[in-house]
């Protein structure tokens, strides 16, 4: 067995008390496992994979898996199960309860551009160290870890700061841990150690991160990897997070970051403490649409093919978010459209696995919620996102579907999915064509300030590429009003003789335009009449679907236009 495959066969940590509450709901203990296991993987397994990593029968994954797509969480592709930017939904209600990133990633993004280099933001989970935001400065020598990754806290700068405020049970459960698995083999984000760093070394940094309020990672995690961090605390003296600041032996020393660093940490991490205190007061928001309003419906939909009590479990954890980090159970029933009892013993089985904390009659998400699906998620890019409903449109339409994104005076093809045709349109990723003469172009130019678009449009020069290409300025200012209300755009013959092709924008969650989705065929397939009432709608139906999956996706991440 290779090293990934052992890592991948570690077991997960678990909370103090491994026995299985009666309660517990038995599908949804399966279909945490196979997200997991999915998540473990990098996102994607084929189905016999799944079958052998989780131990399941196959009936059983078939049923997971099924019921998974229908709730949008995973993409069944042939044999395979990918996980898709829907699941995020689940990590994005703790990040929202949480509040860290929406309050102090901010500041983070500042501190980064000021000192030119990665800020990282973490919270304690049990004896590890979970990110919840990156601020990452793009080298080629650059910090690769992903929110949600999980570290264990011996190897990190802010795993010694949460450590100095352990107790007896805490230092206990890591010493456990570390007897159980001393090469750190079940932290996938982290390459193993040979040889750890022995428990006199972990304890000595604690003690010095207490006394000190800083602690340093001098090349723990891997060599060349230097890091800074401190603790923001609430008003009561409690850690809720720590700041990193991350280098490289080719720019810094552990000891010089710290010395060029450590003031300016401080000051950011005071301001940082200040925004929390006078965000103390909550405002409860309305959750989003409950999942459960239509599982009875895909029940009886898909029969056995359907297991409910796994959907409606995992929809208990949408109900937390923004004004909501603590919920009743009748809050949290409330909050998803279920009934108590199913509620209760989907909180019951969360507490169990350690994604959900019980105390006095509350119950708040824990950073555990990340490990489902968000590491690899949220490192994909707009034309990951979008490959799959490019794909989805073209073998609805049988014309080849396109992505571009508008780079200066012209479009750049991002994602591309063609048709088998004796006569097809012949672009690949990554070609370029003027704006101005192409229906995605004009999309994205249409949804410009107006001043910048007539500097673009003046900027172009437009040379007529065929006898109907539009070249003059005022002739396409006026074009692009047209398409600005209309939100799509035609051209027919006007970037090649024959070629037509409509577009659409996709936009991100502020609403502006960040990239385009065509159609493009011979104008001998369908006459202008026929791809405005055949095409057109099938295509801002995906472009919809690619923005819900972008809204997911961006919400408390950075997605990449290409």
């Amino acid at each position: 067995m290779n090293t990934t495959d052992a890592r991948q066969d570690a077991p997960h940590q678990s909370p103090g008390d491994d026995r299985l509450p009666a309660e517990a709901v038995g599908p949804l203990l399966r279909g945490v496992e196979v997200l997991r296991r999915l998540t473990d993987a990098g996102g994607r397994l084929s189905l016999g994979d799944l079958v052998r990593s989780t131990g399941l029968a196959r009936s059983t994954v078939d049923r997971v898996t099924q019921t998974l797509a229908r709730m949008g969480y995973v993409r069944l592709d042939g044999r395979d199960a990918a996980l898709a930017p829907r699941l995020m939904e689940l990590g994005n209600a703790y990040l929202a309860a949480l509040r860290i990133p929406a309050l102090l990633g901010p500041h983070a993004e500042e501190l980064a551009d000021a000192l030119d280099e990665s800020v990282s933001l973490a919270v304690p989970d049990r004896d590890g160290i979970r990110f919840v935001h990156q601020s990452t400065r793009r080298r080629a020598m650059s910090l690769s870890f992903r929110i949600g990754d999980l570290l264990p806290a011996e190897r990190t700068a802010p795993g010694a700061l949460f450590a100095a405020d352990w107790d007896a049970a805490a230092w206990a459960r890591w010493r456990e841990r570390r007897a159980a698995d001393p090469q750190g083999l079940g932290f996938l984000a982290v390459p193993p150690l040979g040889e750890a760093p022995d428990a006199a070394h972990f304890t000595e940094r604690t003690r010095l991160a207490g006394s000190q309020g800083w602690a340093l990672d001098d090349q723990l995690i891997e060599p060349g990897l230097v890091a800074l961090a401190l603790a923001v605390r609430d008003a009561d003296g409690r850690p809720v997070c720590a700041v990193s600041v991350v280098s490289h032996t080719s720019r810094h020393s552990a000891a010089s970051l710290r010395k060029a660093v450590l003031p300016r940490l401080r000051a950011k991490v005071a301001e940082m403490e200040r925004a929390l205190r006078e965000a103390d007061t909550e405002h409860p928001v309305n959750s989003a649409q409950p999942l459960a309003s239509w599982t009875s419906a895909s029940k009886q939909e898909l029969g056995a093919g359907f297991v409910e009590s796994l959907a409606r479990g995992l929809t208990v954890l949408t109900a937390f978010g923004a004004g909501r980090r603590e919920l009743t159970l009748s809050g949290v029933a409330e909050a998803c459209g279920l009934a108590r009892a199913t509620a209760r013993r989907a909180l019951i089985t969360f507490v169990h696995l350690g994604y959900v904390e019980a105390h006095d009659g509350l119950f708040r998400p824990t950073p555990r919620v990340l490990e489902l699906g968000f590491p690899p998620l949220s490192r994909l890019t707009l034309p990951q996102i979008a490959e799959p409903h490019l794909a989805a449109l073209a073998q609805q339409v049988h014309d080849s579907t396109s992505l571009s994104v508008l780079t200066g005076t012209e479009i750049q093809y991002t994602a591309r999915v063609a048709t088998s045709r004796v006569m097809n349109v012949n672009i690949t990723v990554g070609t370029r064509f003027p704006a101005y003469a192409t229906s995605m172009g004009r999309v994205l130019l249409a949804d410009l300030p107006a001043d910048e678009r007539a500097r673009r449009l003046a900027a172009s020069a437009p040379q007529p590429l065929t006898r109907h290409t539009v070249t003059s300025v005022e002739e396409l200012a006026e074009v692009l009003d047209r398409v600005r209300e209309r939100q799509y755009a035609v051209t027919d013959g006007e970037l090649e003789e024959g070629l037509r092709s409509v577009a659409v924008p996709v936009r991100d969650r502020t609403g502006r335009a960040v990239a385009a989705v065509n159609v493009a065929m011979h104008s001998s397939r369908r006459t202008a009449a026929q791809v405005r009432a055949e095409v057109l709608p099938a295509l801002r139906a995906a472009a919809s679907g690619i923005e819900e999956d972008l809204a997911q996706a961006g919400r408390f991440t950075r997605t990449a236009a290409c």
